[in-house]
C-alpha cells in the first residue's frame, strides 16, 4: 500500500461508498483509507422500510450511534428504539440487527474494532433460531 493511500485526515473525496441492500455505506476509516489498526468507522444511510437483519461480527465489537431518524436496534434478544444522539454497544460475537423504524432515512455511524483480524468480518444468522422469529417478515 502506498504512502499516498494512508491518510491521517479524511476528506469527503477520500470516503469510499459501498452500496448494500439496506443502504449505502460511506467508509470513513478502515484499512486502505487510514493506517488505523484498531478502528473502523462507517456512516450508513438506511431508507424507510430497510433493515440490516440479524448478523454477528465474530472478532469485532461495535457501537451504533444514531445521527438522524429512528432505529429499532436489536442486541441479542433485546430491542430498543434509538433516536438521534443515542447509541448501542454490541460485544463481539453477539447477534444484532438494525431496522429503520421511521418514515425518513435513518443515518447512523457504526464504529467497529479491531480493524484488522483473522476470520470473517460478518456472519449472517438471520435464518437461524431464534433470530428468524424475532424479525418482522414484511421486512
Amino acid at each position: 500500500m502506498s504512502h499516498q493511500s494512508i491518510r491521517r485526515f479524511i476528506t469527503a473525496k477520500d470516503v469510499q461508498t459501498e452500496r448494500l441492500p439496506w443502504g449505502p455505506h460511506e467508509w470513513i476509516c478502515r484499512p486502505g483509507i487510514t493506517a488505523a489498526e484498531k478502528l473502523m468507522l462507517v456512516r450508513v444511510t438506511m431508507p424507510p422500510g430497510k433493515a440490516h437483519k440479524f448478523h454477528t461480527h465474530p472478532c469485532q465489537e461495535e457501537i451504533v450511534y444514531v445521527l438522524a431518524g429512528r432505529a429499532e436496534q436489536w442486541v441479542d434478544k433485546e430491542s430498543k428504539t434509538l433516536g438521534a444522539g443515542e447509541a448501542a454497544h454490541i460485544p463481539a460475537g453477539v447477534a444484532h440487527a438494525t431496522h429503520n423504524a421511521g418514515e425518513t432515512d435513518l443515518v447512523f455511524l457504526a464504529m467497529l474494532s479491531p480493524a484488522r483480524f483473522d476470520g470473517p468480518g460478518l456472519v449472517d444468522v438471520s435464518n437461524e433460531a431464534p433470530w428468524a422469529s424475532l424479525q418482522d417478515p414484511s421486512r
